[in-house]
């Protein structure tokens, strides 16, 4: 069902901490960054730019809650190769600002497409790690025309359902009166035992997201067979072993079936939180990828 709301944080004591920890984290951004704050139907968009390369650029679509500030590991090692775009998702707490409902997934796909066509953007590298890599199959399937390439790092609701445990785990974090306790529970558990840190930026940001922030974004659908076959831009898929998003073999295999020009990995070792995880492996990879189109 369309939703006709737009998101927001639920006090403006609650953003304002927000803000403070976001701010905090984008100092530590590489330099020299250039900011952009795109107009859209939906809202303006925050961008973050760096690099200087003149090729089709490499752009960032993160995870949910976690802001640009999720890429931290990874742009200086992408920016010193290609020019490289990170943008704040519209609909969540960040630098962009949702100001008109985004109703569905034409929708989802309309914004990034005017926010491309604002910055220039003729032709680019999307990259999207988990419900990013849904915003950028989306894009491939519904607006594919100025991508070079896809890359969907463990993406979230896109090649297979989430598990039930996942479900349960999560259903906590949205009601008001139990999501003090289950959102930093939730956050442990999605880290399956890898060191976790409190204080670190990006686990601020998205805690901070799931208990401040109400999204009214629509709720997003697996891709069918059909959808995945009409993909037809090179694309690099890499799923994390031991994700908490989907079944990892199962999304693998159905990568590696329906996307027509595919190249799927799966790396056995790796959470979902493999662009921080795995940044070196992640970097390395994603430039090879970008190079060979």
């Amino acid at each position: 069902m369309a939703t006709t709301k737009v998101g927001r944080f639920v006090t403006p004591a609650a953003q304002r901490a927000y803000d403070t920890i976001y701010d905090e984290a984008v100092k530590s951004f590489p330099a020299p960054v250039q900011t952009h704050d795109v107009e859209t139907g939906f809202g303006p968009v925050r961008v973050y730019g760096f690099g200087q390369d003149t090729r089709p650029p490499i752009v960032l679509l993160h995870g949910r809650g976690a802001s640009s500030v999720m890429w931290l590991p990874n742009l200086a090692a992408l920016a010193e190769r290609r020019r490289v775009y990170a943008l704040d998702l519209l609909g969540e707490g960040g630098r962009s600002v949702q100001t008109h409902p985004i109703r569905d997934a034409a929708d989802q796909a309309a914004w990034l497409e005017e926010t491309l066509e604002e910055l220039g953007v003729d032709a680019a590298h999307l990259v999207g790690h988990s419900i990013g890599g849904w915003l950028a199959c989306n894009h491939a399937v519904r607006a594919p025309a100025r991508l070079v390439s896809l890359t969907l790092i463990d993406p979230a609701l896109t090649l297979a359902y989430m598990p039930l445990s996942l479900l349960l785990r999560v259903i906590p974090t949205t009601i008001p009166i139990t999501a003090k306790r289950a959102v930093p529970a939730f956050m442990r558990w999605s880290s399956r035992g890898e060191p976790y840190d409190e204080n670190d930026p990006e686990v601020q940001l998205i805690t901070s997201n799931l208990l401040h922030y109400r999204f009214a974004l629509p709720a997003p659908t697996r891709f069918t067979d059909d959808q995945l076959r009409a993909v037809s831009i090179p694309t690099l898929v890499l799923i994390a072993g031991r994700s908490i998003v989907h079944d990892p073999r199962k999304a693998y295999e159905r990568a590696r079936a329906l996307i027509p020009d595919v190249q799927a990995e799966l790396w056995p070792q790796a959470t979902h939180g493999i662009t921080g995880q795995c940044a070196d492996e992640v970097n390395a990879r994603l430039l090879r990828f970008v190079e060979e189109h």
